[in-house]
């Protein structure tokens, strides 16, 4: 391969009269390679490499890899990957971009010293949505939007106005204002392009839109045949500012599908089905492509609902490539018919466009028959654990008293007794265990399909038309993933009903799906809290892990908006549909869920009349303007942000200190103390919660000193551009069992100088003042969940050295090591339990930077010594790089001071 290799792939087609450039991966079949058989997310990552080959960051042999992709690869290579943009929301966005803040601040500082001053800017397009900070404080009124709005701006004020402050000062930056919906559903209905259209050279330039994010759901593009997925904020930082994602060859598993949806499926339940499925197979960091003649059958936001789980499979991302079903997608959501031909065109000419009967070469492959899908629930404390809407009741009696762990809560028969007596809006109701207190219609995942939301008011409908009506424990609300759902839940006539049974909007975001439920009422919280009732949500999410969707409810199911609904009217888990009525109507009638289920029909009937191309175009003309309070927001441009010290929301954190000093820890650790040892799937809600503040926890003393009243707390997610509040919020969960705290549930451990049980950010300051180094211990799947860089980010801020798990979830293990915090595997089949390691050891650390898997652990505890074989998982020569400059942040810093 030549110098002119990029001029050789150069090829032109004509559409529409225009003559477009792009560059063609068929250029390499002369090279021998077999282009055809190539998954189509492989040709999107060769035909990036072709395009951006510089003979630094992207080389030949990053080409060679990529065009000879094999099913069957026999060694790991390592690829380059820089996406097109970058896509952030306001929880994982405002840390990113105070970073990028303080390492503008740090470099004009050093500029000052050495006469060479240097500026920090994104290197390429990066869109900012706010959508995460709205919580569900006012529901079941008309005036619950405004009201929630109001105190979103209220207590958000000061990130918001740092937000204006970085749209104006750093280039290529771009914010939707809050109230316009959820980051994937605007990314899916207006932002994604698709193919990106760039003047070149006095030429246009046509190649595949690509993204990461720093949401893990970013995955949901992928149903519109953009490829795209989720990432640590630490590492958008670094896409941002030029440098490539660095990735081992991915394995591409094929997902052939057949047949379709019968009646009473929907796309949820499918999406339920797959994450089951792939969760089982086991599909960590493989790229997951669908394909067959199933896709007819299957709309495009029925592919976005699929997309989007997976993270909750464990895969780097979803694809779903381009066809028909995309193109006329394009059209209903206003793209122009000349830019959907243009798209269109170039995907067909460079072989990225989906046919029946041309099917691509994969590592593996599974089939899924979609008639065998049915109405499913998955619960009550993960996403995987998918059951059958049949056999919810008994299965959650089941989960009641089986062990404590993924889906047992270990208790006895007598829970199944207990009731509460309290007095609701002047009548007297029993609060039981298994009883709903929380139904949302919530959450990208299905906000955006037309199919489920608007089912979800056909049953509004008929179930007021039949006198039924919501318990009043049961905390209704509705969150439209953009204001298009409003739009044709009004026309369709079915906003009055969802209102009637108190699904009034209450914003536009992600709201319970993030753990912004809000409060339950007063009487509600202190009779679970008093009886310590194990009540139950529902809601149409994609995470339901521990503690993220209210501290106080311990059981929650994911379901589609329709199941919301029904479970709404029921107001208990504990109830089989097909045999027991929902409730009785106002003359004493039986209704069962089969009396109120919408039909396809009646759903695909209303989609044709209410859904139209113009309530795209209306509303994202404006959609970078937002309201008045958006607009009357002041904030000056800069070179650099003053960061205030006395803020409470953002502080310019510590990772810049020390730019000159670069740092080399050789190939040993000493002597660490395990902070915390836990068992499997731990979280990255776990590890860094994103909701409310406890009043009892180290980040509510620190804001209470700070002068911060209770009431003004707001959540974790709101207050990650501090690092103080962060920190202390590390290993916070209500719900995380850590093995050391004796039995004690939170954000607990033994400091071992003394025996006592501190908090983990207590014990952590004790052994940062003895210069102690720390671990962590953890089962499989450490890291699951959101892609949450201060999971990363606050445990390295503690002084953890080191994690040393079974396994890892990819971005959080992707997390560490940018962080400079070291990832270790037990051997396989090894574990802490089999070694006989209980946590309470001084461990040492052996490794050699050219054979990750020669690394050793030492564990001592007073005479007795364990040596162990571990593989540290650094995993490329880029990581090295982040690991030997204490990260990957300090690094960039030091490259532009040598680039100055």
């Amino acid at each position: 391969m030549n110098e002119n290799l990029k001029e050789q792939a150069l090829r032109t087609f004509i559409q529409g009269g225009k003559t477009y450039t792009y560059y063609s991966i068929y250029s390499l079949k002369e090279k021998g390679f077999s282009i055809e058989k190539l998954p189509v997310t492989i040709k999107i990552l060769l035909e990036g490499a072709i395009r951006q080959l510089d003979h630094k960051r992207i080389k030949e042999e990053h080409i060679y890899n990529l065009a000879g992709w094999k099913k069957d690869n026999e060694k790991a290579k390592e690829v380059p990957y820089k996406p097109s943009r970058v896509l952030l929301q306001d929880f994982t966005g405002v840390p990113v971009l105070v970073d990028l803040a303080s390492m503008g601040l740090a470099l004009k500082e050093e500029g000052k010293r050495s006469g060479k001053e240097r500026g920090i800017n994104p290197e390429i397009p990066v869109e900012l949505v706010i959508d995460h900070s709205v919580q569900v404080d006012s529901y079941g009124r008309t005036s619950s939007l405004s009201e929630n709005m109001e105190l979103e701006y209220t207590r958000n004020k000061e990130r918001y106005e740092f937000l204006k402050w970085a749209q104006k000062s750093f280039r290529n930056l771009r914010v939707v204002p809050p109230g316009m919906g959820i980051i994937h559903q605007v990314n899916l209905e207006y932002l994604a392009s698709v193919v990106t259209m760039k003047e070149e050279d006095g030429k246009l330039l046509l190649f595949p839109d690509t993204l990461v994010g720093t949401d893990s759901h970013t995955t949901m593009v992928n149903g519109l045949g953009v490829l795209g997925w989720g990432v640590g904020g630490i590492e958008a930082e670094a896409i941002m500012l030029g440098e490539p994602s660095y990735m081992m060859l991915p394995e591409v598993v094929g997902v052939r599908l057949t047949g379709e949806l019968k009646e009473g499926a929907t796309a949820t339940d499918l999406a339920l089905t797959v994450t089951a499925m792939l969760r089982k197979l086991g599909v960590v960091g493989c790229f997951v492509e669908f394909y067959g003649e199933g896709l007819n059958h299957l709309t495009l936001a029925d592919r976005a609902t699929v997309a989007n789980m997976a993270p909750e499979y464990g895969a780097t991302c979803g694809y779903f490539p381009f066809d028909e079903e995309t193109y006329h997608y394009l059209l209903l959501t206003g793209r122009p018919k000349e830019e959907a031909d243009r798209i269109k065109a170039y995907l067909t000419e460079n072989g990225m466009i989906r046919r029946d009967g041309e099917e691509a070469e994969y590592t593996k492959e599974v089939t899924l028959d979609l008639s065998t899908v049915t109405a499913s629930l998955a619960g009550p404390k993960r996403p995987q654990d998918i059951v059958p809407l049949r056999g919810v009741k008994e299965y959650f009696k089941e989960c009641v008293t089986k062990s404590a762990g993924n889906n047992g809560y270990g208790l006895s028969g007598e829970e199944f007794y207990k009731k509460a007596k309290l007095s609701l809006k002047e009548e007297d109701v029993e609060l039981k265990t298994g009883d709903i207190v929380l139904a949302a219609v919530t959450s990208c995942t299905n906000t955006s399909n037309p199919y489920v939301m608007l089912g979800a008011g056909l049953m509004a409908k008929k179930a007021v038309e039949l006198g039924l009506t919501v318990p009043s424990y049961v905390k209704t609300s509705l969150a439209p993933g953009s204001l298009i759902v409003s739009d044709y839940l009004k026309k369709a006539g079915l906003t009055p009903y969802l209102e009637q049974l108190g699904f009034h909007t209450v914003g536009y975001g992600c709201t319970t799906c993030i753990g912004n439920s809000g409060k339950l009422l007063p009487e509600i919280e202190k009779a679970i809290t008093e009886e310590n009732l194990l009540t139950a949500s529902v809601l149409s999410g994609n995470r339901n892990f521990e503690g993220r969707i209210h501290p106080l409810i311990k059981a929650n199911f994911l379901a589609s908006p329709i199941l919301v609904i029904a479970y709404a009217l029921a107001g208990t888990i504990l109830i089989d549909f097909a045999k027991e009525p929902i409730a009785r109507n106002h003359e004493g009638q039986d209704i069962f869920l089969k009396n109120i289920w919408p039909s396809s029909a009646e759903i695909q009937s209303l989609i044709k009349t209410a859904l139209k191309e113009e309530m795209f175009q209306k509303r994202y003309e404006e959609v970078w303007l937002g309201d008045r309070k958006w607009q009357e927001l002041k904030a000056e441009e800069a070179d650099t942000y003053d960061f205030g010290e006395e803020s409470t929301y953002i502080r310019n954190p510590p990772y810049f200190d020390s730019l000159l000093l670069k740092k080399n820890p050789g190939n040993e650790l000493k002597e660490l103390r395990v902070l915390a040892k836990f068992a499997d799937s731990v979280t990255t809600d776990h590890i860094s919660p994103a909701g409310n503040i406890g009043k009892s926890t180290p980040a509510a003393s620190y804001l209470l000193e700070k002068g911060v009243e209770v009431k003004d707390f707001n959540t974790y997610g709101s207050r990650r551009g501090n690092h103080e509040v962060m920190m202390r919020g590390t290993f916070a969960n209500i719900r995380i069992k850590n093995q050391l705290a004796d039995g004690r549930e939170g954000g607990f451990t033994k400091y071992f100088r003394t025996g006592e049980i501190l908090s983990i950010y207590e014990a952590a300051l004790l052994y940062k003042k003895e210069e102690r180094g720390l671990l962590i211990i953890a089962g499989k799947d450490y890291g699951m969940g959101s892609s949450r860089d201060w999971a990363a980010k606050g445990t390295a801020l503690l002084g953890v050295k080191a994690v040393l798990a079974e396994s890892f979830e990819r971005i959080h293990r992707s997390n560490l090591v940018m962080m400079g915090v070291l990832p270790f595997e037990f051997m396989e089949g090894e574990s802490a339990e089999s070694l006989g390691l209980t946590g309470e050891e001084y461990y040492t650390f052996h490794f050699e930077e050219k054979n990750s898997s020669s690394a050793a652990a030492t564990a001592v505890m007073g005479e007795k010594i364990i040596t162990f074989p571990v593989k540290l998982r650094i995993d490329s020569a880029a990581e090295w790089e982040y690991y030997h400059n204490g990260g990957i942040l300090p690094m960039i810093a030091r490259r532009r001071l040598r680039e100055s």
